[in-house]
């Protein structure tokens, strides 16, 4: 049965007082994002494992007694807007991919702004997928996956890797991701302003400028993966909430994926906001998604495994 409509509104009323990053500092967004994520239930046997990824801080997570692939690993970068989210934050999100998936997933505290412009983030994120190369993983084995800003740049990593010459990993999941940040002109960004109780125009703006801060010229192409060629991308599947204003993002970037020849599977889930996955202790079609990602992982992984010993 999906979570009662009074319960969903219970949430959505909390989240629109608690979540615009409007008239806020870094400081008070990371601090708020904290506690919040503090106050969701939480499994009580996650297993995280700190490690040091060169100069950035991960966590290999995992639930005590299920018994994960030790080749795979899925590399998860977290959202916040370019300026919060620690891996602390997303042990919970992490553990039930984990479990869903089969592997131990690998958290990673990029660098953040104000502090740290682009493209730091995205140049962490290129470092993380090449630092877990080193450590004897193999592309075939190796999920992608991301929330939010956190999707972007899994998406806009594996543009880079393919731009390099580069073997991608087997697949990719991306959750509520901002397909163009550039141009934010997607159709949802107004037809879902009242019912999206976490994102907003405005603060889609503000996101990106305070990634790109005093950035001078043209905005750099890749942060509009949407615009770029997208052809030779392994599987991906997109999840997003029929509730957020980044509803067109994902339903234009899978078009745009099955017209670049790439294999996509988009799931819009009903009532659901900007990365609801991360409440699935409280909400069954956050649960239910999670179980989704878990199929699309071990159907794409037996796939590229296979064609790798071929």
């Amino acid at each position: 049965m999906p979570t009662p409509i009074h319960q969903l509104e219970a949430i959505k009323t909390f989240l629109r007082q608690s979540g615009s990053p409007i008239g806020k500092t870094a400081e008070l967004i990371r601090s708020e994002m904290a506690e919040a994520a503090r106050q969701l239930p939480r499994r009580p046997d996650i297993k995280a494992e700190p490690v040091n990824i060169g100069e950035l801080y991960g966590e290999w997570v995992s639930i005590e007694g299920i018994t994960v692939a030790a080749e795979s690993a899925f590399l998860y970068f977290h959202g916040g807007g370019f300026i919060a989210g620690t891996c602390e934050m997303y042990r919970d999100l992490a553990a039930r991919l984990s479990a869903a998936c089969g592997s131990k997933v690998l958290t990673v505290e990029y660098r953040l702004a104000p502090e740290h412009r682009y493209p730091a983030a995205n140049e962490d994120c290129l470092y993380a997928f090449s630092w877990l190369r080193g450590q004897g993983f193999l592309p075939e084995n190796i999920i992608l996956g991301g929330d939010s800003v956190g999707a972007t740049l899994a998406l806009m990593t594996m543009i880079s890797l393919r731009d390099a010459g580069e073997t991608l990993p087997a697949a990719a999941i991306l959750l509520s991701p901002h397909s163009d940040l550039v141009h934010l002109d997607g159709e949802s960004y107004t037809s879902r302003a009242m019912t999206d109780p976490t994102g907003s125009l405005e603060g889609n703006q503000k996101i990106i400028e305070d990634y790109l801060g005093g950035y001078e010229g043209e905005l750099p192409a890749l942060l509009s993966p949407l615009r770029l060629d997208l052809h030779g991308l392994p599987p991906i599947l997109i999840q997003a909430g029929d509730q957020e204003v980044l509803l067109s993002d994902a339903e234009r970037l899978a078009v745009q994926l099955r017209a670049a020849g790439s294999e996509v599977k988009l799931e819009i889930w009903e009532q659901m906001w900007s990365v609801f996955q991360f409440m699935a202790g409280l909400l069954v079609e956050g649960e239910q998604a999670i179980v989704s990602i878990g199929e699309f992982v071990r159907t794409a992984s037996a796939a590229a495994s296979g064609t790798a010993r071929r």
